[in-house]
């Protein structure tokens, strides 16, 4: 499976780019509610509490790799310096770089692991496990485990029915943000559902601002359109099935979500610069070109995660009022919610490690990034009222009452060479789909060449 890269390079593209258009700030920040609240540059001390029991470590040194860097780094170690306040113990940050599996590969070859790990993919932990480079979760972090993550993410952090991760940092990718004077101006309301939302786009249009602004240009937008109407469609077991190819890309199912996506992308009056102009505008330029400063705005609303938020602080967009955002529209009986995440897991069977893994699992940890911004916690026992704005709590809420319904990102599941490079496999062939939505057939052909290939290698 895709276990050697780094969240893939879609993350590393959007990541980086979007930290370019909001100057390294992947928070919400005061534009979001225009609060005081919103613009602490620390959590405030009643939002430093203590669920969790941790042992005293004093004089014990770990040290902890990720590949976050700039804010995200920065508030990662804030949350690492309170668990040292609380035991003693020292932490040291290691940036891991983008190749995660290398990067440790590396360490564990050297004879110098770091101790705690925050991963990018369920593939990689998977990977590391059948190395045996994981050591399972000690009684005291399981049980946090159990007590704060449903079922569904305690089993993504296992392997073999052994438990050896906790989803720490996590993304919602079934989000559609929307310019709210254009939909006011049109007369249109929030979509609820696929054919709610393609009404929506053509009265938009014909208000004369195309509906929908899609970043082509980076083929990951397009696997996460697709995957948002397939699972909604199709239905978790099916949405599994062809994670896994135990079904082919030219099943019946694929054929209707892509004839259903057909229904938006086949109609280049609904899209910012039609077909060509999507192909060619990367991801933070969709996002910047549907919340443009004054009237420039190109489009009334985008597919974008929940980091998109980074983006629009790149413009004079308020979120909340000039940018709000609603649940992808259900294609099917109900909304989709796919996520994707990092997950904490240990290298060395430590004290230290262990305890740091039972306080990111807890409310606690959680609970100091949250107020930052630029994060989003699948704990379902961490108060709401930790986010800076209502905007990210209605994210986060439908992130956890999602419960075991949600699915992970399917491409970021795949081999790299299908789901996660550039130019080729699912990125270029769904690229292709959005040259010419009308060859349905074709593509699919094409997606499950690549796809066979790619999973027997």
């Amino acid at each position: 499976m895709g276990a050697t890269r780094r969240g893939t390079p879609r993350n590393r593209a959007a990541r980086s780019a979007l930290a370019h258009l909001a100057a390294g700030a992947l928070a919400l920040t005061a534009a979001a509610c225009g609060s005081d609240d919103a613009k602490k540059e620390a959590p405030s001390p009643d939002l430093i509490r203590h669920t969790v029991r941790l042992p005293r470590l004093n004089g014990q040194k770990i040290k902890v790799t990720a590949v976050w860097t700039g804010t995200e780094q920065k508030n990662f170690t804030e949350v690492l310096d309170e668990f040292s306040k609380r035991t003693g113990a020292e932490v040291a940050f290691v940036p891991s770089g983008d190749d995660m599996s290398s990067f440790v590969g590396s360490k564990i070859t050297g004879g110098d692991p770091p101790d705690v790990a925050m991963l990018p993919q369920p593939g990689v932990l998977r990977e590391f496990a059948g190395k045996g480079w994981l050591k399972p979760l000690n009684a005291e972090a399981a049980a946090e485990l159990r007590k704060n993550f449903g079922k569904g993410w305690q089993d993504l952090g296992s392997h073999k029915g052994t438990p050896y991760g906790v989803y720490f940092k996590v993304t919602n990718k079934s989000l559609v943000w929307y310019n709210t004077k254009i939909f006011d101006a049109a007369g249109v309301k929030e979509p609820r559902t696929w054919a709610e939302l393609l009404n929506a786009a053509q009265v938009v249009a014909d208000y004369g601002v195309p509906a929908v602004s899609v970043g082509g240009a980076d083929g990951w937008t397009l696997t996460d359109w697709f995957e948002n109407v397939y699972l909604s469609q199709a239905g978790p077991e099916k949405y599994d099935q062809l994670t896994t190819h135990k079904i082919k890309w030219t099943d019946p199912s694929v054929t209707d979500a892509l004839t259903a996506l057909g229904r938006l992308f086949g109609r280049k009056e609904l899209l910012a610069g039609g077909n060509k102009g999507a192909l060619q505008t990367a991801f933070p330029a969709a996002v910047g070109q549907t919340f443009a400063k004054g009237e420039d705005s190109k489009a009334a609303m985008v597919y974008a995660p929940d980091i998109a938020a980074a983006a629009i602080d790149g413009t004079n967009a308020r979120i909340g009022t000039d940018a709000k955002v609603f649940p992808f529209p259900a294609v099917g009986g109900e909304p989709p919610v796919v996520t994707g995440g990092d997950v904490g897991v240990a290298l060395k069977d430590n004290a230290a490690a262990q305890a740091l893994l039972t306080f990111l699992a807890s409310p606690d940890a959680a609970r100091i990034w949250a107020a930052r911004g630029g994060f989003l916690s699948a704990n379902k026992n961490l108060d709401a009222a930790a986010y800076p704005d209502d905007t990210r709590r209605r994210i986060a809420k439908a992130l956890v009452a999602a419960g075991d319904g949600f699915r992970f990102d399917m491409s970021d599941q795949a081999p790299a060479a299908f789901g996660g490079k550039p130019g080729q496999g699912e990125w270029k062939d769904l690229q292709d789909f959005l040259r010419n939505p009308g060859d349905v057939a074709g593509i699919q052909q094409r997606l499950e060449a690549d796809a066979a290939k790619a999973f027997k290698n």
